[in-house]
């Protein structure tokens, strides 16, 4: 089965930290750079694209949340993120507060 793009922006959902806490725990919690497009990630992941991947990791774009990232959301419980599931991963992006 070939996912698109399209298809996994589709499945983008909303998520707050303390509901996220337990995938990192798990160590299948994966942090994402707003520079990246969250649904092009996800369909690297699932590709497997490899070469892609690793040169997100070695410019700092994807990889596991840092310890002073944890502590601050820990601090946050109510912070929301975008979140793409790539089974056995969750992919994230901070989310901006919004003002109405």
């Amino acid at each position: 089965m070939n996912t698109t793009k399209e298809e996994l922006a589709l499945t983008i959902d909303e998520s707050e930290w303390s509901w996220l806490r337990p995938h990192l725990e798990r160590g299948t919690l994966v942090l994402v750079a707003d520079s990246l497009d969250l649904a092009d990630a996800a369909l690297k992941v699932t590709a497997d694209d490899s070469a892609t991947i690793e040169q997100w990791i070695n410019d700092g774009k994807i990889g596991k949340p840092s310890e002073t990232q944890i502590l601050h959301w820990n601090g946050e419980k109510q912070k929301k993120f975008a979140m793409l599931i790539v089974s056995p991963y969750v992919l994230i992006q901070e989310r901006l507060p919004t003002f109405h």
